[in-house]
C-alpha cells in the first residue's frame, strides 16, 4: 500500500441513551422510501455474504436463521445478501435468474416478517458479475491459457539474441517463457497477460472483443427486471441494485471504462446502462414496489472515479427516479492484493479495500464514521436537483452517538451497519430499549472480512467469547459459532 495502516484506533466509549432519549432519537423516527415504502427507523443492515446457500443457489436453512437473527433486532431495514441474477454456478450464493428460486426467497421474508413483529422491510440486492479465474500454475498459464503470436516471438528473439525464436512453433515459445524471471516476463508479455498470470484471468466490461461482453447492454436489463419481478413475487419489499464494488455495473460507472460504443469514456456514456436497467426494472415492478441502488461514492483506486463522479451519479439516478441511494467506497479489483496460486483475486484487500471496510488498524483518520463525507456530498448534489431521494451511509459505524450524529448533522438520512449488526444481530433493539451497555461493540478487526474472501460460513470473533447453554450449531471446520448468540432480554 502507499499509506501503511500504521495507528491502531481504540474503540471510543459510548454513552448509550435511555428508552426515552432513544425514543427522541432520530435514529430510531421513521423515514419514507419511494412510494409508501416507510422504514419504522432509520437502521439499515447492508448486504453481506455469509456464504449459507446451496452450491445450486438455493435458500437453506442456516440462510433463514442468519436473517432471522437481524430480524431478532428489529431494524429499519434489512438488505439481502448480493444474489445473482443469471441462473449460472456460483457457489454458495443466493441466486434469482430462475422462477424456481421464488419459493424459497418467500421463506426468507416470512421468516424476516415473523422474527420482527413486521418491523423491517426487507429489500434483496440485485448483482451480476463477470467470470474470474483463479490465479494459476506459471506452467499451466503458458501450455494452456496463453495464446501466442507474433509479438511474443518478436520481443522473446529480442530479449534472448536468439532470432530462431521469431519464427518458433508455439511449444517452443510457450516452453521458453515458462524459463524465464518475472523482470524478463514482464518485457515479453502485455501487461494484461502479465495480470492473467500473477492474479487470474478476469473479464472487464471493456473486453469488447467477446460477444458477450459486447452486448452486456442489451441483455442486462431485460436480466435485472426479471429477477425484480421475481423479488416482488417473493415478497420482498423492493430491491437495491448492485451498481458498486468490482462488479459489472460498478465497472460501467467506472472512469477506467473506455468503451467507445455509447457506455464509456464520458459521464453519460458510463451512466447510460445503469440508467437502462434501472428504467427496465421500474418499468416491470408496481409502483409501490422500492427500488434503489448502492453504489461508489469514490473508487479510491487510481485513474478511478472519485467523489465528484460519486456525487454526480448519485444525483442522476435520483433524477431517473431511484428511490434511495445507498453510499458506500472502494473495494475493487484493481489494487487488491496478489492472491496465492490457487486462489482468486479478492477485491477487498487492497487500499480500496481498506476504504470500504476501513479497520482500526489505519491511518491517522482512523475508521469510524470514515465514509460520512461521502454520503454527505451524494445527499448534496440530490438536494441541488431539488430532489430529497434518501441516501443511506456506511462504513465503521458501531456505536449511537456517531449515527444519531450522522443523521443529525444532514450526512444522510439512514445509517448502515454491517459488521456491528454482524457482531450483535440485536444491537438497534437494545439501544431503542434503553439497554446499550448490553450491546456487543464490534472490534472492527475484519475477521469475517477474512472468512468471506476464502468463502468460508461468516461469522464474528465475538460470538466464541459468549457463555451461553444454548445449541449455536457449528462451522463446517467445527471451530466457529454458525449463529450470533441469542440475548435472554428480561
Amino acid at each position: 500500500m502507499s499509506n501503511p495502516l500504521r495507528v491502531v484506533h481504540p474503540i471510543p466509549a459510548e454513552a448509550w441513551p435511555t428508552a426515552e432519549e432513544a425514543a427522541d432519537a432520530r435514529l430510531f423516527s421513521p423515514v419514507t422510501l419511494g412510494h409508501g415504502c416507510t422504514l419504522t427507523a432509520r437502521t439499515w443492515v447492508p448486504a453481506m455474504v455469509p456464504w449459507r446457500a446451496t452450491d445450486e443457489g438455493e435458500v437453506t436453512d442456516a440462510v433463514l436463521a442468519w436473517y432471522g437473527r437481524y430480524a431478532d433486532g428489529e431494524p429499519g431495514a434489512i438488505v439481502v445478501e448480493a444474489t445473482g441474477i443469471r441462473d449460472v454456478p456460483s457457489g454458495p450464493l443466493l441466486r434469482i435468474g430462475h422462477d424456481r428460486y421464488i419459493a424459497g426467497l418467500r421463506r426468507l421474508v416470512e421468516t424476516v416478517r415473523a422474527r420482527s413483529a413486521g418491523r423491517t422491510r426487507v429489500f434483496i440486492q440485485l448483482i451480476d458479475f463477470l467470470a474470474i479465474r483463479r490465479r494459476p500454475e506459471s506452467a499451466v498459464y503458458f501450455r494452456r491459457f496463453l495464446q501466442v503470436d507474433d509479438g511474443h516471438r518478436g520481443r522473446l528473439a529480442a530479449l534472448l539474441a536468439d532470432v530462431s525464436l521469431s519464427h518458433a512453433a508455439d511449444d517452443v515459445v510457450r516452453a521458453a517463457l515458462a524459463t524465464l524471471p518475472d523482470e524478463q516476463l514482464d518485457a515479453v508479455l502485455t501487461a494484461r497477460e502479465c495480470d492473467d498470470l500473477r492474479r487470474g484471468a478476469r473479464e472487464r466490461v471493456t473486453d469488447v472483443h467477446l460477444p458477450h461482453i459486447r452486448a452486456l447492454p442489451e441483455v442486462l436489463p431485460g436480466l435485472f427486471a426479471d429477477a425484480a419481478a421475481r423479488a416482488e413475487a417473493a415478497g420482498f419489499d423492493g430491491v437495491e441494485l448492485h451498481y458498486a464494488h468490482a462488479y459489472t455495473m460498478a465497472s460501467f460507472l467506472s472512469a477506467l471504462n473506455d468503451r467507445a460504443d455509447g457506455y464509456g469514456q464520458t459521464r453519460e456514456g458510463r451512466i447510460r446502462l445503469p440508467r437502462e436497467v434501472f428504467a427496465a426494472v421500474r418499468a416491470r415492478v408496481s409502483e409501490r414496489f422500492c427500488v434503489g441502488c448502492r453504489l461508489l461514492g469514490d473508487e479510491a483506486i487510481a485513474g478511478g472515479s472519485t467523489a465528484a463522479d460519486g456525487a454526480y451519479f448519485g444525483a442522476a439516478l435520483a433524477v431517473a427516479g431511484m428511490d434511495f441511494v445507498s453510499v458506500s467506497k472502494g473495494g475493487k479489483f484493481e489494487d487488491a492484493r496478489t492472491p496465492k496460486v490457487g486462489q482468486a483475486v479478492y477485491p477487498y484487500t487492497g487500499e480500496s479495500g481498506h476504504e470500504c471496510m476501513p479497520t482500526v488498524r489505519s491511518d491517522v483518520r482512523g475508521p469510524f464514521g470514515r465514509n460520512l463525507g461521502l454520503a454527505r456530498g451524494v445527499k448534496a448534489a440530490i438536494a441541488a436537483a431539488g430532489l430529497s431521494t434518501p441516501v443511506i451511509a456506511a462504513g465503521g459505524v458501531n456505536g449511537y452517538r456517531l449515527a444519531e450524529a450522522a443523521l443529525r448533522a444532514g450526512d444522510c438520512d439512514v445509517v448502515a451497519s454491517a459488521r456491528q449488526s454482524l457482531a450483535d444481530p440485536d444491537w438497534w433493539r437494545k439501544v431503542r430499549l434503553g439497554r446499550g451497555a448490553e450491546v456487543r461493540r464490534c472490534k472492527l478487526t475484519n475477521y469475517c472480512e477474512a472468512l468471506d474472501e476464502h468463502h468460508k460460513e461468516v461469522t464474528c470473533q465475538l460470538w466464541d467469547r459468549v457463555v451461553s447453554t444454548e445449541p449455536a450449531g457449528r462451522s463446517r471446520d467445527g471451530r466457529r459459532r454458525l449463529e450470533a448468540p441469542k440475548w435472554e432480554e428480561r
